[in-house]
């Protein structure tokens, strides 16, 4: 590939660079500081689980947090220590907010755990990503992004980006990174090449770094596989993945697609390299490399762990007199530090000590006149312009209608605003709006879930109780139907054309309140339920037309077992209760003696009882017509009297309430 063809891309700017401050001297390592504030939120993703308590001794690479689903990452110890605190820490967020953090303070030995490396060349792809997510390991240019999510399956990428570009103003670590570390750049390139099955690997870098492009030109030489490096012109924000895409390949990242629907991965140069650590080593991902510049005695570069106070690592620089603020990351997507205490993040790739000429105050913000610079610099085509006034007007559906969220926050347009207008921090406010009432809908939501399924589950519940009832109610009307006389007979027919018709209202008010889901499993089980209700209705249908031609000893033999068997089945009641209530040994408040499973004086009345009614029944059967005619006329009679008491009492009652 020559490396003066590239395809140039829409808008962009160039600010003063201020790279010479900075890149001119070697990438040093930074002391172990007094104490490391180190968060489980390490990604774009959720926090990392806590798996570490006060006062416990932790080495170097030791995970203190495990992932917390797929997008998530572990967290690590970056040095040997002791964990002294565990709670809300100031975070290095525009915000200011906190998160929950693990404070270590290190013993000075450094000691690491145990390392090995990991077999990547015979593991599947899946067990590539959960090593990788284990340790920790997340894109370094800025966004945080877990690494293990860009690792794609054979087939799907041919082309693989490495991100040198390192375009904005005053950040020269990835500069440093390549001319120091070109090999390992490119073994951790090689390693994601070979994972994804990519044909060519195109390495980006503007042409204001001609000693990284050299030093990556050299370790080409001897790294194993065919790459190029292409360098695009210095312009602002060619860094950004869709950016430098189009200007290697000339592949466009539409809106709403991802860069792999095109064949095409990126990469940043520094998480190539916590890739090949991680891989050959068993390294976590503990330290980056940081740009510390601005108004300070000694502007460098310095390799730092994870967690590191700034207002420890700010001494290294010097600061000079008359600091008046502190950027963290760099001067066009950065933000102003909420506090000096803060732990470095992974994403914390610069800090700019603010003070005298170095990025002086802003201009007080005056009103949008509508000029057309802010969408003639931006690199996604968008119209900021627009997308202001549906923030300030807090319209934020017409702001997703308008493509708010491809905008890359490069901070373009605010750099060409002539009325000074902080536009990312509006477009900033949107995206956080929105974001809060998705999560508000979506809690909205699954709570109207769990209120329908509950209602379902309780009008389902009724339904298969009112059900076991009628059944009982048949079977009762069934047996009474073959044993009684027509006079009982008729009795029986009254009732249970009675109880047919409060089963039928009952079944109506179910019907009517379940949900329309119930609705649907209601339709779904009541042919099977009828269906079981039937065959047992009929089944002892059938048991009492045989019962009714046997003979009395027959008769009584026949009852003899069926009370054994009921015998039986309530002392396997009773037994299978104990056992449970003996696994589950809830201890109660007064320990009471445990009754037998059936009490022998009640099964001795329960016997006396049935044996009273059978002797009734062959009183019966042996009266005479004349006899049984006159045992009815006195039972209507008893029955009339009670009736008409019953009016009575209703009458004197509804003659209280018209008084």
């Amino acid at each position: 590939m020559n490396e003066r063809t590239f395809f140039p891309f829409h808008g962009g700017v160039h600010p003063p660079e201020h790279k010479n401050l900075s890149s001119g001297a070697p990438i040093q390592r930074a002391p172990l500081p007094s104490r490391l504030v180190v968060p489980l939120l390490q990604s774009i993703g959720n926090r990392a689980r806590l798996l570490v308590n006060v006062g416990d001794k932790v080495l170097k690479g030791q995970c203190i947090g495990v992932p917390d689903g797929a997008i998530s990452v572990g967290a690590h110890a970056p040095t040997s220590g002791v964990v002294t605190a565990i709670g809300p820490a100031t975070l290095a967020h525009p915000s200011g907010l906190t998160e929950i953090a693990v404070t270590i303070v290190p013993d000075g030995e450094d000691r690491w755990i145990e390392r090995q490396a990991f077999d990547w060349r015979n593991a599947n792809i899946r067990a590539v990503r959960d090593y990788l997510r284990d340790m920790g390991v997340v894109g370094l240019g800025g966004a945080i992004f877990p690494s293990h999510l860009k690792i794609t399956d054979k087939g799907k990428v041919h082309t693989l980006i490495v991100n040198g570009a390192e375009c904005e103003p005053y950040i020269t670590c990835d500069d440093r990174l390549m001319r120091e570390q070109a090999a390992g750049i490119l073994t951790g390139a090689g390693i994601v090449r070979e994972l994804m099955g990519a044909e060519r690997v195109l390495i980006g870098i503007e042409d204001n770094k001609p000693e990284a492009a050299a030093a990556m030109r050299e370790a080409i030489k001897t790294c194993g596989f065919h790459a190029e490096v292409g360098v695009v012109p210095t312009l602002y924000p060619s860094g950004a993945a869709k950016q430098l895409i189009k200007l290697l390949t000339g592949i466009e990242i539409a809106s709403g697609t991802r860069s792999t629907d095109h064949g095409v991965q990126c990469f940043n140069v520094a998480t190539l390299l916590s890739i090949w650590r991680a891989m050959e080593f068993g390294e976590p991902a503990l330290a980056r490399a940081v740009t510390l510049t601005g108004h300070v005695e000694r502007p460098g570069n310095y390799e730092v762990l994870i967690g590191t106070p700034i207002d420890e690592l700010l001494p290294l620089a010097g600061v000079k007199p008359g600091a008046d603020g502190y950027i963290y990351g760099g001067p066009m997507m950065g933000f102003e530090l909420p506090a000096l205490s803060v732990g470095l993040s992974k994403a914390g790739n610069c800090v700019i000590v603010r003070g005298g000429d170095v990025l002086p105050q802003r201009p007080i913000e005056l009103p949008c006149i509508r000029c057309g610079n802010c969408a003639d610099a931006c690199p996604v085509e968008l119209q900021p312009m627009d997308l202001y006034w549906f923030a300030r007007s807090k319209r934020f559906d017409k702001s997703e209608d308008w493509e708010l969220f491809d905008c890359i926050e490069c901070g373009a347009c605010a750099y060409v605003c002539p009325s000074n207008i902080r536009l990312v921090d509006y477009f900033r406010y949107s995206k956080s709006e929105i974001w809060a009432e998705e999560r508000q809908n979506r809690a909205a939501h699954h709570a109207r879930q769990r209120h329908e399924f509950r209602q379902f589950r309780e009008e389902r519940e009724k339904r298969e109780k009112a059900e076991r009832l009628a059944a009982r109610a048949a079977e009762k009307h069934q047996a009474a139907v073959s044993s009684a006389d027509p006079a009982d007979a008729e009795r029986a027919a009254k009732i249970k054309a009675a109880m047919e018709r409060a089963a039928a209202k009952q079944a109506d008010a179910v019907v009517e309140a379940a949900a329309p889901v119930a609705a649907e499993a209601q339709a779904a089980l009541d042919p099977e339920k009828a269906e079981r209700i039937r065959a047992a209705m009929e089944k002892r249908a059938a048991e009492k037309a045989a019962l009714e031609g046997m003979s009395p000893e027959e008769k009584a033999a026949k009852e003899a077992e069926k009370q054994a068997k009921i015998q039986a089945a309530m002392e396997r009641a009773a037994a299978k209760k104990a056992e449970k209530a003996a696994a589950e040994a809830i201890p109660e408040p007064a320990p009471k003696a445990e009754a037998p499973a059936l009490d022998p004086e009640k099964a001795e009345r329960i016997r006396v009882a049935m044996q009273k009614r059978e002797e009734e029944k062959a009183r019966l059967a042996a009266m005479s017509p004349a006899e049984r005619a006159a045992l009815d006329a006195e039972k209507a009679a008893r029955i009339a009297a009670v009736k008409e008491k019953a009016a009575a009492m209703k009458a004197a009652q509804n003659e209280n309430k018209t008084e």
